[in-house]
């Protein structure tokens, strides 16, 4: 498994540059972008592809982890792992601000969008998600305490063997916000890279 090091970050690249963000040891501290989001909903004409996802092209199955400290209170605020194929084909797992509460969603997305949600009853200090890709599906794992992991869901993605992988963050209804995302991982599975 790899942690955020020198090699890992020089294969990460930008999708929508946040306005701030730095690297600092196991962390990367971001300010998410203002009125940002990725979320695809033709049938109503609501389509934004704006969000901050910093990413790595990966091929074929993998794990990706990463602890989410929680400092913010904007609604619909999120922070979280994506897997992205293009606009039209993606999935983001985080933890969301909504209506006064935070919950664990994901969000699948084959032309359209499709959000679920699992309430969190305490506020958490952090949240740790896991990705796990095997072939075509995706499995969603959360955890509160880093140790103990609960299933979110498993759903079909794609085919393509190469994917991008990395940490998103948006803000769509407010001006942003600081999200701290710690030991970012990426472990290939199957002996691909």
């Amino acid at each position: 498994m790899r942690n955020l090091t020198e090699d890992l970050i020089m294969l990460m690249r930008w999708y929508n540059e946040p306005p701030n963000w730095e690297h600092q040891e196991d962390l990367i501290v971001v300010t998410s972008g203002a009125k940002t989001d990725f979320w695809r909903r033709v049938d109503c004409g609501y389509i934004r592809d704006n969000g901050n996802f910093y990413y790595q092209e990966v091929k074929g199955d993998f794990t990706a982890r990463v602890k989410i400290i929680n400092q913010y209170e904007n609604i619909y605020g999120q922070a979280g792992l994506m897997i992205r194929v293009d606009e039209r084909t993606w999935f983001k797992s985080s933890i969301e601000f909504v209506d006064g509460m935070h919950f664990v969603s994901t969000v699948i997305t084959n032309e359209q969008s499709d959000w679920t949600v699992v309430p969190l009853l305490d506020k958490p200090p952090s949240l740790w998600l896991c990705l796990q890709r095997g072939g075509s599906s995706i499995e969603v794992q959360y955890s509160i305490d880093g140790e103990s992991y609960t299933t979110l869901t498993t759903a079909y993605l794609t085919e393509k063997e190469t994917v991008q992988v990395g940490l998103v963050c948006a803000s769509p209804e407010n001006e942003g916000c600081q999200i701290t995302f710690q030991n970012f991982q990426i472990e290939a599975m199957k002996g691909d890279r």
